[in-house]
């Protein structure tokens, strides 16, 4: 075992607080959220199980790890939340000058559509 791995390998949380593995060094059982989410999965509440530490930029980098036994399936949203965001997304690209729903969002530092905010760059 090198020495960064034996440095960042804690199995009992003596060290660490908890369980504490190197990078892809982690035992069956254990997954990131983002592995949840791949596989359908969400922490469900449950506490952070463990942890990987690995060298990275700018010092020790951490990816917390769950329990894949006691995650739940991933909720799915409802018709009337769908409906909602598609009216806020809708919102956010309609112009309030020209009343033109835009391909893009509204940027917020110009409070309007580019052809509104800059009205003589599009007559050049």
């Amino acid at each position: 075992m090198s020495r960064i791995r034996a440095a960042y390998y804690d199995p009992d949380g003596t060290k660490y607080g908890i369980p504490t593995y190197w990078w892809r060094g982690a035992p069956a059982g254990y997954a990131t959220r983002r592995q949840l989410r791949a596989a359908g999965l969400r922490p469900g509440g449950q506490p952070i199980a463990a942890q990987i530490l690995w060298r990275g930029v700018g010092g020790t980098r951490t990816a917390y790890l769950y329990r894949v036994d006691l995650a739940r399936p991933k909720r799915t949203a409802t018709p009337a939340q769908l409906r909602a965001i598609d009216a806020a997304l809708t919102a956010r690209r309609t112009c309030p000058t020209c009343r033109v729903v835009r391909p893009y969002c509204i940027p917020r530092s110009l409070g309007e559509c580019v052809d509104c905010a800059y009205p003589m760059e599009e007559a050049a």
